[in-house]
């Protein structure tokens, strides 16, 4: 192992210096061949480089789009996500009517998708990747590309609606239930296409329950009798759906607990 760290540390040394010794030339379009060599060997740190060094040279020339697109590519082949988008942003800028700008325009909305964060943190890129996906849909509704931006757009959706089912379950789990009861129903409205809206409208009730559960005792029968409201509108809205039996289950408990509310206001003397 540590044989073939040296002969990696030895190669990498030597390709460096290859570098180095290319872009003290004083012949840009010596630079550009080995630019272009380089960029087709996937040594895209090497690339980008030498493109960055002859832009300003071959910059008005025929030769410069093309020189400025796999300029772009270099960051992206890198992962270099951030400096891609703005590659990509100037080449469409300088270059409005390229045979390219579709695809460009594509990848540049593609980048905010690599940027895009996992569902605990901040979604500002995920939010600028699913509208620059919709624009590139909507500006390029036959592209080849079309589907497969409909496909990001519904994967990051699903990200936020994770985003936001966890808020939620997050208020109910801190026993904060009137905020859960209405995060709950805020997804419902957000994704009404969501394939677990039974689950949301079921966990609402629960927070609506646990709210009751917990309030003083003139407040008790509101909120019980709001639970039972709940429970109606989740079956007229899911009658087949397998959680039926939960609610049910809520509906009972409701009802007994009014009764037991109503009879202490009974006993009570006035």
């Amino acid at each position: 192992m540590r044989y073939l760290l040296v002969i990696f540390i030895a190669f990498s040394f030597v390709a460096c210096n290859g570098v180095n010794k290319v872009l003290k030339s004083k012949d840009p379009e010596y630079k550009l061949r080995m630019a272009e060599q380089y960029y087709a060997k996937k040594k895209f740190l090497y690339a980008q480089q030498l493109y960055e060094d002859v832009i300003p040279f071959f910059k008005g020339r025929p030769e410069f789009e093309d020189i400025y697109y796999k300029y772009a590519f270099t960051a992206y082949n890198q992962q270099d996500f951030l400096n891609a988008e703005n590659l990509f942003k100037t080449y469409l800028e300088a270059f409005p009517t390229s045979g390219r700008s579709e695809e460009i325009e594509y990848m540049r909305a593609y980048t905010f998708y690599k940027q895009s964060a996992k569902a605990e943190l901040d979604q500002s890129n995920t939010l600028k990747a699913m509208g620059m996906m919709q624009t590139f849909i909507n500006t390029h509704p036959t592209s080849a590309k079309a589907k497969e931006a409909t496909d990001i757009i519904d994967a990051l959706r699903l990200r936020l609606e994770k985003k936001d089912f966890n808020a939620a379950q997050l208020y109910f789990d801190l026993g904060q239930f009137r905020a859960a009861a209405v995060s709950f129903n805020s997804l419902l409205n957000a994704y009404p296409d969501t394939q677990k809206a039974d689950e949301y409208k079921l966990m609402s009730i629960k927070s609506y329950f646990r709210l009751a559960e917990n309030s003083v005792e003139e407040k008790r029968l509101e909120r019980f009798e709001k639970v039972i409201e709940e429970c109606n509108d989740f079956i007229d809205r899911f009658p087949e759906s397998p959680l039926r039996s939960e609610v049910d289950q809520l509906i009972t408990s409701s009802k007994n607990n009014i009764k037991n509310v109503s009879n202490e206001s009974v006993k009570t003397p006035a």
